[in-house]
């Protein structure tokens, strides 16, 4: 059946081309054929008569009429919401009051009607045969339309007297049961719900029922599910038997030595409280990544693609950056209160958000350390390439070819357009507010720039000592040794980092080890270019020769006038303009030429002369009607 798809798949199609009233007008059209097709309009020209309501038997007949059920609740809605972000544009500072409100509540409630009586039919699972997971889907909705209503309805009377309990409750067990779907699903059409719709919701409810800011959505949710509702508690209990448990203690049972949800964070010297409970869940989250991350690369072996080594990243990233998206959420909440900078909660998360959004670009940064290659492209190393499936004809093995120059230029480029990548992101973090006034953190930053820096200098120098250019390499590496140098200055007394998933983080012995690369290839090209002037084609090599041979060189060092042309003179071979002769002329009969007639033995008898036919030449007409030009 499917009804969160389903419901899902119809707002996106409709809102990707409009708005709630497209939406709305599609379902309009599409509800009378859904009708006609079973059966349920009065025909023309005769008299209306109202129909029996839908029976569990009539969709366990066809199921059809869970869609006319969905689209009735659906239209409803979306009138409500057109209605709503109408009339929010006219009233954004009042706020919509009177009857448009009161429209708006009555369509929520013809909605949720609908979305009820659907659930109420799918828990006769024998007769409908609806699964477990239809059924929670079904009453998922009901409760979200259902919280909808509330909200608005709260959201007219009088401040005094507003009681978001209702309202909490509603949405809280939608969230219970889109969570345990996620988890047992792993569907990421749940989580756009929860993110999209039910927790921003269920935050600005807990806000207006005085809850401490610092309690987590999940907690509030928990908190206000209608426990008292045992047949739901045992269906989302059956789903996910840790749905009304602490996450935390969930996770702690099914992992050993699992950290707990963090309720202060570090950077540098300074530790912050963290202010916003979902930061706290997010940063868990972003911890558990980063176990499966560390568990994944030490199981990975050297045939690994440095490709799927990239993709563990994806999932510590996304955690991240909900960390960084929960920090800017929750001080902007801050800043429409009027909370100054020198409240501490504002402090706190300065600190957070410049702590979380330096670990997302190091991971980031880490994941292109990773697609670079072992020891971040210190060498050039030649790739394994695997040999054909298929077997030689005369029975031998294929024997291992080296890779050519094309293909390392090829993987050289793709090294450097990751270094750019890099320094970039490097830059950003400067960007970030606070960065600057630590000047200990930007030097070690430099430090840090000046490393990759090098190595995209060392990865370009390759490329032109494969191109047959030692002078550039060599210009080149002498530049990469000393942003080598600066860089092991900087990093000379920071510890060696710890074994794990590559990130910004880099070690001493990495810096020290670039160096001594470094060193090795400067010998090597210094010895290369010293041949290379001394060899026959080179241009010191030429300055032997005599000033009328080299007038295209400017003699920088003054002319040689005992050495103007080589005396005596040599035989030389001396470059003259190509003749060309036309063969063609022996064989192709040409007007005017004469034809020779050739015997049997090969002497020549007697040769005929080709006449000329004398043609009347016709006068030419020049120009239009013959007036000539």
């Amino acid at each position: 059946m499917d009804v969160t798809q389903f419901v899902v798949s119809h707002r996106d199609a409709a809102l990707l081309v409009g708005d709630y009233n497209t939406y709305r007008t599609q379902l309009a059209r599409r509800l009378p054929a859904i009708r006609r097709r079973l059966g349920r309009t009065t025909l023309k020209n005769a008299k209306y008569a109202p129909k029996a309501p839908i029976t569990a038997e009539d969709i366990g007949r066809n199921h059809e009429f869970i869609h006319l059920l969905l689209l009735t609740a659906e239209r409803a809605w979306a009138h409500a919401m057109h209605m709503k972000s109408s009339h929010s544009e006219d009233n954004a500072k009042g706020g919509i009051t009177g009857s448009t409100r009161s429209h708006i509540i009555s369509r929520l409630n013809k909605a949720a009607k609908y979305a009820k009586e659907l659930a109420n039919l799918l828990a006769d699972q024998s007769t409908t045969g609806a699964t477990d997971t239809d059924v929670l889907e079904a009453q998922a909705y009901a409760y979200s339309i259902a919280g909808a209503e509330e909200f608005e309805r709260q959201s007219e009377g009088n401040p005094q007297k507003r009681n978001w309990d209702a309202c909490l409750r509603d949405f809280a067990a939608a969230r219970v049961i889109y969570n345990a779907l996620l988890r047992s699903t792993e569907k990421d059409l749940f989580k756009e719900i929860l993110a999209s719709t039910i927790d921003p919701s269920i935050r600005y409810a807990a806000y207006q029922s005085k809850l401490p800011r610092t309690t987590a959505v999940s907690t509030v949710a928990k908190q206000y599910f209608p426990k008292d509702s045992s047949d739901l508690v045992a269906a989302v209990e059956k789903l996910d038997a840790d749905a009304l448990n602490d996450e935390a203690a969930a996770s702690a049972s099914q992992k050993p030595g699992a950290e707990k949800v963090p309720n202060t964070i570090t950077w540098r010297s300074r530790t912050a409280n963290i202010v916003d409970a979902s930061i706290g869940q997010a940063l868990f989250s972003v911890s558990t990544a980063e176990a499966r991350l560390s568990d994944f690369l030490a199981s990975a072996g050297p045939d690994t693609p440095s490709k799927d080594k990239a993709a563990a990243y994806d999932a510590v990233m996304i955690a991240s950056q909900d960390v960084t998206d929960a920090t800017r959420r929750a001080i902007e909440e801050l800043e429409r209160e009027g909370v100054l900078e020198g409240d501490p909660r504002m402090q706190d998360l300065r600190v957070t958000s410049l702590a979380v959004n330096y670990a997302l670009i190091s991971w980031r940064i880490g994941r292109n350390r990773v697609l670079i290659g072992a020891d971040d492209g210190l060498s050039l190393a030649g790739e394994k390439r695997k040999p054909p499936k298929r077997p030689r004809k005369d029975g031998k093995e294929w024997a291992e070819k080296e890779e050519g120059t094309g293909r390392k230029l090829a993987r050289l480029r793709e090294r450097v357009v990751l270094y750019d990548a890099t320094l970039q992101s490097l830059d950003s973090i400067k960007e970030l507010r606070g960065a600057v006034r630590d000047s200990a953190f930007i030097a070690e930053l430099d430090a840090k720039r000046a490393y990759f820096q090098a190595l995209k200098c060392l990865n370009i120098g390759y490329s032109h000592a494969l191109l047959s250019a030692p002078k550039n390499a060599l210009a080149l590496f002498v530049r990469a040794q000393g942003l080598a140098a600066t860089a092991s200055s900087a990093t000379s007394e920071t510890p060696a980092s710890p074994s794990g998933p590559p990130n910004l983080d880099i070690a001493p012995s990495s810096v020290q080890a670039l160096e001594r690369h470094l060193q090795a290839l400067i010998s090597q090209h210094r010895g290369l270019v010293t041949l290379h002037n001394l060899s026959p084609n080179s241009t010191t090599a030429t300055t032997s020769a005599p000033l009328v041979e080299r007038l295209n060189e400017y003699p920088a060092n003054g002319v040689d006038l005992a050495n103007l042309v080589t005396y005596p003179p040599k035989l030389k071979p001396v470059p003259v303009k190509p003749l060309f002769f036309d063969v063609a002329w022996n064989y192709v009969e040409y007007p005017g030429r004469a034809k020779k007639e050739v015997v049997e033995n090969g002497v020549e008898e007697k040769e005929e002369r080709v006449e000329k036919v004398e043609v009347e030449e016709k006068p030419v007409r020049r120009g239009w009607f013959g007036f000539g030009r």
